[in-house]
């Protein structure tokens, strides 16, 4: 069994026809999901797919492109949402730097905030870095009792042996795949027991399917690429990344 542990499924062309998402997914060995919200409204979509579909979770969080428009009570809103079962995680949360639809000092307030109330739940987080290693790198590290998982993972070897360090799980998706990509060298020398595989549907879908409209069951895919970089049979990954999900999300 595969588990997409990062994918959108309230986007209209994965939710209106969500049954024959999963069914399809199912096909290609992938029968666990989790739904990540990226504001308020998405992540209670989110919790409404995973109330509907038992093999879907969900999780509840800003994303930095969306901090710049919280309301006053989002903490407590999010908060609340994670007093049902199948809300497992906050996130996703975190900086991007290449985009700046917030301002950095936004983005850095907002995650932060859901730091330190990952951190007072005792609930792992889904955190999104791009183009800003340093200042992820240093709020990750003022809450050292948080895990978590860096959601495509797109960084350097120098970045990921550091969130190693720290406890975190580093998961890549379609991007892994792609020709010339960088991730192939990094993913080879990190320990399976510390790997998730992700769709982030319906983004960055994986070879041979890259530029179309993604799904969750093109996690199959990614998990054979790990498999070829690290010369072990997809059974094995999708065992090992199977344990990881559960271990890090609480799961059984």
């Amino acid at each position: 069994m595969l588990t997409d542990t990062h994918c959108h499924l309230y986007y209209k062309d994965l939710k209106n026809d969500i049954q024959a998402v999963l069914d399809r997914a199912s096909q290609l060995g992938v029968n666990r999901f989790i739904c990540v919200g990226t504001n308020l409204v998405d992540s209670r979509i989110c919790l409404e797919l995973a109330k509907k579909h038992e093999p879907i979770y969900a999780s509840v969080g800003i994303h930095p492109h969306d901090s710049k428009g919280v309301p006053i009570d989002y903490l407590d809103q999010i908060k609340e949402l994670l007093e049902f079962n199948k809300m497992i995680a906050i996130g996703e949360i975190g900086l991007d730097y290449f985009r700046n639809i917030s301002k950095p000092e936004i983005q850095i307030r907002v995650f932060r905030e859901q730091m330190e109330l990952a951190e007072s739940l005792g609930k792992p987080v889904i955190f999104h870095n791009r183009d800003a290693d340093e200042d992820v790198l240093k709020i990750l590290s003022d809450f050292s009792s948080v895990t978590g998982v860096a959601h495509c993972f797109s960084s350097d070897q120098k970045t990921a042996k550091k969130l190693l360090d720290m406890g975190y799980y580093i998961s890549f998706s379609g991007n892994l795949t792609f020709k010339n990509s960088h991730l192939p060298k990094i993913a080879e020398k990190l320990p399976l027991d510390r790997l998730l595989v992700e769709t982030d549907s319906p983004y960055l879908s994986p070879v041979p399917y890259r530029g179309k409209p993604n799904e969750p069951g093109r996690t199959r895919f990614v998990a054979e690429k790990l498999a070829e970089v690290h010369n072990v049979s997809l059974e094995i990954i999708a065992e090992k990344t199977s344990e990881n999900v559960n271990r890090l999300f609480r799961l059984s």
